[in-house]
């Protein structure tokens, strides 16, 4: 049995991108390497809630595309949490943000956040994405 309410389970997240890297951050609890993510904001989008996580958990600024790249889930709260995730495109990285000092922040190649990340779902949709960069 879950121990939060149903919409906290809805979650979404976005692969930040800079110069044709990736902006990984640490988990707060597990500090497991992931992407910027949290529950979607009652009075936002999923795509623009994700970009608020982003700014506040990883200190970066940008723009989020609307068109989902994928889904994951990863358990939480006794539950399953199911990640919406969505392309954005880092324009600044910030020297000082909310959660710095909380959660780590690297940003690295492709092949080292897929080598990172331990959710396999999550890092087939990082792979699928750049595939897709590389032929635009």
């Amino acid at each position: 049995m879950s121990s939060k309410p149903e919409w906290f389970y809805n979650q979404s997240g976005v692969v930040p991108v800079l110069n044709g890297r990736v902006v990984l951050i640490t988990a707060r609890k597990s500090k497991r390497w992931t992407i910027p993510k949290g529950i979607v904001e009652k009075d936002m989008s999923p795509h623009d809630s994700a970009a608020k996580e982003a700014y506040e958990e990883a200190g970066v600024v940008g723009n989020v595309r609307k068109k989902e790249l994928g889904r994951y889930d990863y358990p939480k709260w006794g539950g399953t949490c199911t990640v919406r995730v969505y392309p954005f495109y880092v324009e600044e990285l910030l020297d000082r943000w909310e959660e710095m000092h909380v959660r780590k922040r690297r940003i690295v190649s492709l092949s080292k956040a897929i080598e990172m990340i331990d959710n396999d779902a999550l890092a087939e949709i990082l792979q699928t994405f750049f595939n897709r960069l590389e032929k635009e």
